[in-house]
């Protein structure tokens, strides 16, 4: 097993005044050469998003694009029609194709919103854009890793799909409780993103907001330090 350790604060940052970013890998004024993707991980921003801001129209193409809120509600709207707003439990999937326009904003005008954003490359160009949409009750299932996002050809309806080869986990974990994580796909890499809490992989310990890359595994055990809240993102490692 081959590990790498990316700290939360050697990430990339910028603050708009509205939008407190944070970016694992290389995005918008961050260029880091050696910290561009992983695997088809292309983008992980870490944004606080003001009240009643956000992002206006924009376009998207040929990117699986995944959002996850962790605080407040984010309102949506694109280019084929959808509209609505997602909160904490729920996570978004769009597949951006041949293209689309988009927009993402606070949902509150008092209120700041959390989220993640993800986006993976596809495993293949120019498909027809999709949206959806699902909730998770993530807290009600407690120490067990719940996926969110399969391929779609290992998607068996509980999860969202996206256009590559890809798996993603969210879970909250008891202090004291080891938790052990099998690859879907051989040769998959796999990105460990700590939410909140404490954790230890491989004898190496990981805060919140760390992150931890790993290659050449099958099985892997995480033992929780405290209390934490863990993404867990499996991708093909070559593009």
């Amino acid at each position: 097993m081959t590990t790498q350790i990316f700290p939360a604060n050697q990430r990339g940052t910028a603050d708009f005044g509205w939008l407190q970013a944070n970016f694992s890998f290389s995005f918008g004024n961050y260029f880091n050469p050696d910290n561009v993707q992983f695997g088809v991980l292309r983008v992980l921003n870490d944004d606080t998003i003001g009240a009643g801001a956000g992002f206006g129209t924009h376009p998207h193409d040929n990117m699986e694009i995944i959002t996850i809120p962790l605080e407040g509600g984010l309102k949506h709207r694109d280019s084929m029609g959808n509209e609505g707003v997602i909160g904490f439990g729920e996570v978004q999937v769009m597949s951006a194709g041949t293209g689309i326009l988009h927009s993402e904003m606070n949902a509150s005008q008092t209120d700041r919103a959390k989220t993640l954003q993800l986006w993976v490359f596809p495993e293949k160009d120019n498909v027809e854009p999709r949206y959806d949409q699902k909730s998770f009750d993530i807290e009600r299932q407690m120490n067990t890793f719940v996926t969110v996002v399969t391929p779609e050809n290992r998607n068996d309806g509980h999860a969202l799909w996206i256009h590559q080869q890809a798996f993603l986990s969210l879970g909250i974990f008891e202090t004291g409780k080891q938790i052990d994580y099998s690859v879907n796909i051989p040769g998959n890499g796999l990105y460990v993103f700590v939410i909140e809490g404490q954790l230890k992989i491989d004898g190496k310990t990981l805060d919140p907001r760390d992150a931890m890359g790993i290659t050449n595994f099958e099985n892997l055990q995480i033992d929780i330090l405290s209390e934490a809240k863990i993404l867990l993102v499996e991708v093909p490692m070559q593009q």
